[in-house]
């Protein structure tokens, strides 16, 4: 918590305290109202709330951004990987094995053969590997939210959190 912002808190809840005590038959409302009036926590809450927006905003827009350059990435790895297949393609037509230039050498060498699974259901079972049991969070969640006791596991206390709505 900023350094503004604590002392704003310190500030209104010693006033909050100052007028209940000053005065005691005040409703909460007119109690709300008067503080709002002479506290800058709602003003310093705003001002944090306001950046936190900016920060969601930034978020967002970086999120969008790198989308973008993520695809360009793949529009450049599959360029580059059709010049690789076109330079193979053309050195092994040409029986070319090797090409020396000064700043690079390329060699053209034959590569083991790659596994082609044609049907996943016909392959033996020597051939599979058992999978590790993953814990399903969503599923124990649910049971425990419908009220089912669950050994190992519990639902933990709420806690607040803010809504904010910009629309």
């Amino acid at each position: 918590m900023s350094q503004g912002l604590q002392h704003s808190l310190a500030e209104h809840e010693y006033l909050r305290h100052r007028l209940r005590a000053e005065f005691p038959e005040a409703d909460e409302e007119t109690l709300r109202d008067t503080l709002e009036g002479v506290s800058s926590l709602p003003e310093m809450l705003a001002c944090a709330l306001r950046s936190y927006l900016e920060d969601i905003a930034l978020i967002a827009a970086l999120g969008i951004r790198i989308d973008e350059m993520q695809e360009r990435i793949t529009r450049f790895e599959q360029r580059a990987e059709k010049k690789r297949a076109v330079i193979t393609s053309v050195m092994e037509r040409a029986d070319l094995k090797k090409l020396t230039e000064p700043d690079f050498t390329v060699s053209l060498r034959a590569t083991p053969p790659a596994l082609v699974v044609t049907n996943e259901t016909d392959i033996p079972h020597d051939f599979w590997k058992p999978q590790p049991p993953k814990l399903d969070r969503q599923g124990l969640t649910a049971a425990l939210r419908r009220g089912e006791r669950v050994p190992g596991a519990t639902l933990s206390n709420g806690q607040s959190t803010i809504s904010v709505r910009t629309r």
